[in-house]
């Protein structure tokens, strides 16, 4: 089950990042469509770009301004560098992979007592199989032997059931 709901998280953070790169493309195309009237000093252009900004990119963009970029080097290349750039689609895809994460190492987990579960089945399998043939031997030995065996096998069935985690 978490195994399943890990393959449906990383789906979705798959389909969240696609979103995500699809919006940092449209940012940046929007950015160059800025810079363009920008470098050709052509201020209506750059008013008609700014409006048509993204809202989620302008905060960035004003920041990015504020650094004043046409003149100093250390200013970030683009506002895409700036710490208020955000893209919500990219933190749900951060989100469901975290998510994606738990949710496959608790399926581990739960894979490996079911593993356990079904070794334990074996052993007491053979138990009702070794305790069964028994009956079937003229020599008393052997059936003692074969009990023994099978004896054996439960306790050490039962030591191995006591110590799983109890099924959900």
């Amino acid at each position: 089950m978490s195994l399943a709901r890990a393959s449906a998280l990383r789906t979705k953070a798959s389909r969240a990042d696609l979103e995500a790169l699809v919006t940092e493309t449209q940012d940046s195309v929007s950015f160059n469509a800025w810079f363009t009237a920008f470098v050709a000093n052509h201020t209506k252009g750059e008013q008609l770009a700014v409006k048509r900004l993204r809202p989620g990119f302008k905060p960035a963009f004003f920041a990015w301004l504020r650094t004043n970029p046409a003149h100093n080097p250390d200013a970030p290349a683009d506002p895409q560098d700036m710490p208020q750039y955000v893209v919500p689609q990219q933190q749900a895809a951060n989100a469901y992979d975290r998510a994606g994460d738990a949710a496959f190492a608790k399926g581990e987990k739960e894979g490996g007592t079911s593993d356990d579960y079904v070794r334990d089945t074996v052993f007491l399998a053979t138990v009702l199989f070794l305790i069964g043939i028994s009956g079937h031997f003229r020599i008393h030995q052997a059936r003692y032997a074969l009990v023994g065996i099978g004896i054996a096998l439960l306790a050490f069935s039962i030591i191995q059931l006591t110590g799983l985690q109890a099924p959900p």
